[in-house]
């Protein structure tokens, strides 16, 4: 993990906000602050082992579970690609 950047910027004795604002974004954009952020925005951490084989085997369950009530005609078959069950 990359330690956070703090960007100060202070203003000058006859300097006015716009271009304190504009020296500011320049820094920001020479960080790379921005681009950082943007590319961890919709980025998901990987899956551990242990959560992998928990899914699975809570999907085999299912599956077991879903099966059985087929063999004993209490639901009808399965669509794979509908959520909805018919009974």
């Amino acid at each position: 993990m990359q330690a956070s950047v703090n960007i100060e910027v202070s203003r000058g004795p006859n300097e006015n906000n716009l271009s304190v604002l504009r020296r500011f974004t320049k820094r920001v954009q020479q960080a790379g602050v921005l681009p950082r952020v943007r590319s961890k925005r919709y980025s998901e951490r990987e899956k551990s082992e242990n959560v992998k084989r928990a899914k699975t085997l809570e999907y085999l369950r299912k599956k077991e579970v879903a099966a059985e009530l087929i063999k004993l005609g209490k639901i009808n078959e399965i669509s794979k690609f509908s959520r909805s069950r018919r009974r």
